[in-house]
């Protein structure tokens, strides 16, 4: 039972950074948007994070700069994409070259030799906090309420974004912008604004996205330490069909893939390591795969850029 509790535990933290990245994402493609850039805007977010959280002492100013830096490296794609309309798929990919780039440059000048082995690379990271009564409920306790704060975050972004596209106008206005940009235009809907506005927001949460791993599930910072996270929250993006429940279930399918992962090794299996560092992104292939032989329902103007007539 032990065991049971701390893997789906496991799962959902291994699963958040996902969830964030992948809802943020969501909005974004629902609006016509396609940002393959999400991996270097994650690992920019995770330098961020580190450092504010190193040079200014809290994780909370940590994670707020992290949004920020996820902020203006999402705007320099949207800028080049939308206003200038650069093939989107193009300007994603240059991202995640920037991304991987500057973090190891900056990590080297700032931090490489700063403090004498790990101990003195740390820094404060988000504290557990169990909520009362819920966390001590068997199994289902230290699997959903007792983790640190942005993993309620996570919780909360889920109800947010499904509230927001499905019980608001402005969730409505963003999917048309997705689905029939032209005929959203003629209905007096700014398709360049919305375009803007989802793809900043979409930077903030994977800005977050990338903070939770450096100051939330680790207290380090480490060269290129997303590791295709950011590629695998897309996925869970076509996992999930565009939907706020969909990625959820998408985003713990890849953390429980995650924490396998990490309980084979602890197991001390005869398997070769590169085989277990194997697991998640097996799973994703499989994943994606399974999904694209059906009708995923993807935005019908995705990736295309608009022109207004």
């Amino acid at each position: 039972m032990e065991q049971l509790s701390y893997f789906l535990a496991a799962t959902v933290r291994m699963a958040i950074p996902l969830l964030i990245a992948a809802l943020g994402l969501s909005v974004a493609e629902r609006a016509g948007m396609m940002n393959i850039g999400a991996e270097g805007i994650m690992l920019m977010g995770a330098f961020a994070g580190y450092t504010a959280a190193r040079l200014l002492g809290s994780y909370w100013l940590g994670a707020v700069v992290a949004m920020i830096v996820g902020v203006l490296f999402t705007g320099i794609f949207a800028v080049l994409a939308i206003s200038c309309r650069t093939q989107q798929v193009v300007v994603g990919a240059a991202i995640n070259m920037l991304g991987a780039g500057v973090t190891s440059v900056l990590y080297r000048k700032l931090f490489y030799q700063v403090g004498t082995g790990i101990s003195g690379m740390m820094v404060e990271s988000f504290p557990s906090i169990p909520i009362p009564l819920l966390s001590s409920i068997p199994v289902l306790g230290p699997m959903l309420f007792n983790h640190n704060a942005l993993v309620y975050v996570g919780y909360f972004l889920v109800a947010a974004v499904w509230f927001i596209m499905y019980r608001t106008s402005l969730g409505l206005k963003i999917i048309a912008c997705g689905e029939h940009p032209k005929a959203a235009d003629s209905l007096g809907i700014n398709v360049i604004k919305m375009r803007y506005m989802t793809t900043l927001a979409s930077g903030a949460l994977l800005g977050l996205a990338g903070a939770y791993l450096s100051i939330a599930q680790t207290n380090a910072f480490g060269e290129d330490m997303t590791g295709g996270k950011g590629f695998i929250a897309m996925a869970v993006v076509i996992l999930g069909k565009w939907t706020p429940l969909g990625i959820t279930a998408g985003a713990v399918l890849f953390g429980g893939a995650n924490a396998l992962q990490m309980s084979v090794q602890n197991w001390g299996v005869a398997i070769p390591n590169n085989i277990i560092m194997m697991i998640p992104y097996v799973a994703t292939v499989v994943a994606v795969v399974a999904v694209s032989k059906k009708r995923v329902g993807a935005p019908s103007a995705q990736g295309v850029p608009y022109i207004k007539s």
